[in-house]
C-alpha cells in the first residue's frame, strides 16, 4: 500500500506534465502566422541571407586607362579576368576613371602609362596604378590584395622571360614555396558559414522569444491566474512550454538541415548528428530562462518582440559571429564568456565543418549547461515571484 501510494504522485505529476505540453503544442498549432514565421525563418531567411551576402571577390567591375596600348599592356589588363574581376570596359581620360569610381560604377581602375613596354623591354622599372573603392572595406581589401598579386606575377613572367627562363622550372631559381594547408573549408566557401550562422540566429532567437510568448499570451487571455490556483506547480506551468518549444525549434532545425543547408548550400557535417541535436536541446533551454525573464516584464506580445529584439543584440555582438572574440578589448573577451551562443557557435561549427566530437567540446557543453541552469532557474524564480 505504501509503495502504491509513493509511485502515485509521480504518475500524477508526469501525467500533469504531458497534458500541459499537448495543450502548448496545439495552442501553437492555432497560431498560423508564428508557425508561417518559425518556417520563414527556418528556411527563406537562409537563404536569402546565404545567397546574397558574400565575403569573397566576385566579378568586380574593373576599368582600364591604357595610354600605353602596347602587347606587354593588353597581357597585363588580360589577366584581370573572372571569377575576381570584370572588364567593365576602357577609358580615354583620368577625370572619366575617377567619375567612374565616384559613382560607383567600378571598383577598380587599372591606370597603365605610356611606355610601360618599353621600360619592361628596357630591363627599367615599370610602374602600374591600381585605384581601388574601398568604401566596403572587405572587398576592397580582396580586390587589392588580388590585384597586386596579379600584376607581381606579370613582374615575374617578364623578368623570367627576359632572361631566358620558363617558370615551369622553378628548381633553376632561388625561391621560398609558400605551402599553404586550408583545414575544413579547403575552397574556403562563405556559402558554408553564412547558413550555418543564420541557423543558429533563428534558434536562438526562437528559443527567447516561443517561450516568452506562450506565457504572455496566458497574461493576456487571463488564464495565468486560474493556473496557478490550480494544482500545478510553477515549474508545471513553465516547463510544458519550454519542452513544446524546443520541440518545434527541433523540427525547424531538421527542416533547415534537410531542405536548406544540404540540399541547397552542400553544407558537410563531419561530426555526429546526435550529438549536435543534443547540445541544440541545451541551448534551447539555456536561452529558455532569458525567455521567462522577459514574460514577467512584458504585459503583451508586442512587448515581447521588442524585450527580444533588445536582448537579441548584446547576445549577437558578444557571441564572435559578427565579429571575432580575439579582436574584442579585453574586458569585451571576458563578458563574452557569460554568453550561451558564444560556446553554441564554438560546438556548431566544430560539429559541422571539423568534424569534433565531446572530448574537443566538453568545455563548451559544460558552460552551455551551467549557464543554462543558472538562467532557467532565475527565469523560474522571477516567475514565481511576482505571482507569490
Amino acid at each position: 500500500m505504501m509503495t502504491r501510494l509513493s509511485i502515485l504522485p509521480g504518475r500524477v505529476w508526469w501525467r500533469r506534465l504531458g497534458v500541459m505540453t499537448a495543450k502548448e503544442i496545439r495552442q501553437l498549432l492555432r497560431d498560423p502566422i508564428l508557425l508561417s514565421f518559425v518556417v520563414f525563418i527556418f528556411t527563406a531567411n537562409i537563404v536569402i541571407q546565404g545567397s546574397s551576402v558574400s565575403m569573397q571577390l566576385n566579378l568586380a567591375p574593373l576599368v582600364v586607362l591604357d595610354a600605353d596600348h602596347s602587347a606587354a599592356s593588353r597581357e597585363l589588363i588580360y589577366r584581370f579576368r573572372p571569377p575576381y574581376f570584370r572588364l567593365d570596359g576602357e577609358l580615354d581620360s583620368p577625370s572619366k576613371v575617377t567619375s567612374a569610381l565616384d559613382r560607383g560604377q567600378a571598383m577598380v581602375a587599372l591606370d597603365i602609362p605610356p611606355g610601360f613596354q618599353e621600360a619592361l623591354l628596357k630591363g627599367e622599372p615599370a610602374a602600374v596604378q591600381l585605384q581601388v573603392d574601398a568604401s566596403h572595406p572587405v572587398p576592397g581589401f580582396l580586390a587589392s590584395s588580388y590585384g597586386a598579386r596579379i600584376v607581381g606575377q606579370f613582374s615575374l613572367d617578364t623578368a623570367l622571360a627576359r632572361e631566358g627562363l620558363s617558370i615551369k622550372r622553378p628548381d633553376d631559381l632561388p625561391v621560398v614555396i609558400d605551402d599553404q594547408r586550408i583545414l575544413f573549408n579547403p575552397n574556403q566557401k562563405d556559402t558554408w558559414f553564412m547558413p550555418i550562422s543564420e541557423l543558429l540566429e533563428g534558434i536562438t532567437l526562437f528559443a527567447i522569444l516561443l517561450p516568452a510568448a506562450a506565457m504572455v499570451r496566458e497574461k493576456e487571455r487571463g488564464t495565468v491566474e486560474q493556473l496557478l490556483v490550480s494544482p500545478l506547480t510553477p515549474f508545471q506551468i513553465v516547463f510544458p512550454k519550454v519542452i513544446a518549444m524546443t520541440s518545434v525549434i527541433l523540427i525547424g532545425t531538421t527542416m533547415s538541415l534537410l531542405t536548406v543547408l544540404g540540399p541547397i548550400f552542400h553544407v558537410p557535417l563531419e561530426g555526429s548528428l546526435p550529438l549536435f541535436y543534443f547540445i541544440t536541446t541545451l541551448y534551447i533551454f539555456a536561452n529558455a530562462g532569458l525567455g521567462l525573464l522577459i514574460a514577467t516584464i512584458a504585459r503583451n506580445l508586442a512587448q515581447v518582440g521588442l524585450l527580444s529584439l533588445l536582448i537579441m543584440g548584446p547576445i549577437l555582438l558578444l557571441s564572435g559571429l559578427w565579429s571575432p572574440s580575439e579582436a574584442m578589448p579585453v574586458w569585451m573577451q571576458w563578458a563574452t564568456m557569460a554568453s550561451p551562443m558564444r560556446h553554441y557557435i564554438e560546438v556548431s561549427f566544430g560539429i559541422f565543418l571539423k568534424g569534433a566530437g565531446i572530448d574537443l567540446l566538453w568545455d563548451s557543453v559544460l558552460a552551455i549547461g551551467f549557464l543554462g541552469v543558472a538562467i532557467f532557474l532565475l527565469g523560474i524564480r522571477r516567475f514565481r515571484g511576482q505571482f507569490a
